[in-house]
C-alpha cells in the first residue's frame, strides 16, 4: 500500500513539474511591435528618384491583418500604434501602410504603398522595417528639337487616364500621377504655311494609348519628326519607337 501511495506521489510531482515548465494558455501570450517606416521615390525605367511631394510618416495609415489565423486592425497613424498599446499575440501577421489615395490623379499626386509580413514571439521585442514605394503610373509628354521646328506654330497635349480625367501636358517637365490603368495621349500642332504671311494649319496628331500601364513606372511619350522626303511623326515610348505616321492629307482632315 504505501509503494502505490510514493508511485502516486511521484506522478503527481512529474506532472506538476511539466505544468510549470508549458503555459497551459500559451495563445495568450504577447509581444511587443514596433513599425520603422521607409519612403522610396524611386520608379522603373528611369531608376531615378522622382520630384514629389513625400509624406510624413504619420501621415501613413496602418492596417495589420492576422496570417493563418483571424486578426485585423486599423490605425489611422503608424505612431497611434507605436505610442499605445503596441502589443500582440504570438503568430504572423502581415502589416500595411498607405499615404495618399490612386483615386486623386494629377500633378505631384503620389499614392505611396508598403507592407511586410512579420512574426510575433511571447515576451519578445519585435522590429518591422516597411518601405513604402510609389504605387501610380507616371506620364509626362516630351518633344524633340525637329518636331519643334517642323510646327513653329506650336502643340498641345492632353492626357485622358483610365477614370475619365484629362490633364494638359503641354511643356510640362514634371509628370502627371495617375492610377495605373490605360491612359492616352491627344494632340494638335501647327505647320507653318508655305504660303508668306498666311495662317499655319492645324493637324491633329495620332493617338497614343497604353492599355495596362504599370506601378511605380514612369512613361516619357516623346513625339518627333523625320523629314527624308516626307515628314514622319515618331512617337517613342522610354526612348523605345512605338509607332510612325506620315504627315499627309489624312492627318490634315481637321486643319483650319
Amino acid at each position: 500500500m504505501r509503494k502505490l501511495i510514493t508511485l502516486a506521489s511521484f506522478v503527481a510531482l512529474v506532472m506538476a513539474s511539466c505544468t510549470n515548465e508549458t503555459p497551459a494558455d500559451q495563445t495568450n501570450a504577447k509581444g511587443s511591435v514596433a513599425f520603422d517606416l521607409a519612403i522610396q521615390t524611386e520608379v522603373d525605367d528611369t531608376r531615378a528618384n522622382v520630384s514629389c511631394t513625400t509624406p510624413a510618416a504619420e501621415a501613413f495609415d496602418l492596417t495589420i491583418e492576422g496570417v493563418g489565423h483571424t486578426y485585423s486592425k486599423h490605425y489611422a497613424a503608424i505612431a497611434e500604434f507605436n505610442e499605445g498599446d503596441n502589443y500582440l499575440r504570438l503568430g504572423n501577421y502581415k502589416a500595411t501602410v498607405t499615404a495618399g489615395s490612386l483615386t486623386e490623379e494629377g500633378f505631384d499626386k503620389a499614392t505611396f504603398v508598403g507592407s511586410a509580413d512579420f512574426a510575433v514571439a511571447a515576451r519578445a521585442n519585435t522590429d518591422v522595417q516597411i518601405t513604402a514605394y510609389i504605387a501610380n503610373t507616371l506620364v509626362k509628354v516630351e518633344t524633340t528639337e525637329a518636331f519643334n521646328e517642323y510646327f513653329v506654330g506650336g502643340a498641345k497635349f492632353q492626357l485622358t487616364t483610365a477614370a475619365g480625367n484629362t490633364f494638359d501636358v503641354t511643356g510640362k517637365t514634371e509628370p502627371v500621377f495617375i492610377a495605373p490603368a490605360e491612359f492616352k495621349i491627344n494632340g494638335t500642332a501647327v505647320k507653318q504655311s508655305i504660303q508668306s504671311g498666311a495662317e499655319g494649319s492645324t493637324v491633329t496628331l495620332p493617338e497614343y494609348k497604353l492599355a495596362s500601364p504599370a506601378a511605380q513606372t514612369l512613361y516619357t511619350i516623346k513625339f518627333d519628326v523625320e523629314n527624308a522626303g516626307k515628314a514622319t511623326i515618331n512617337i517613342t515610348l522610354n526612348e523605345n519607337l512605338v509607332d510612325s505616321f506620315e504627315i499627309d492629307e489624312e492627318l490634315n482632315e481637321n486643319s483650319k
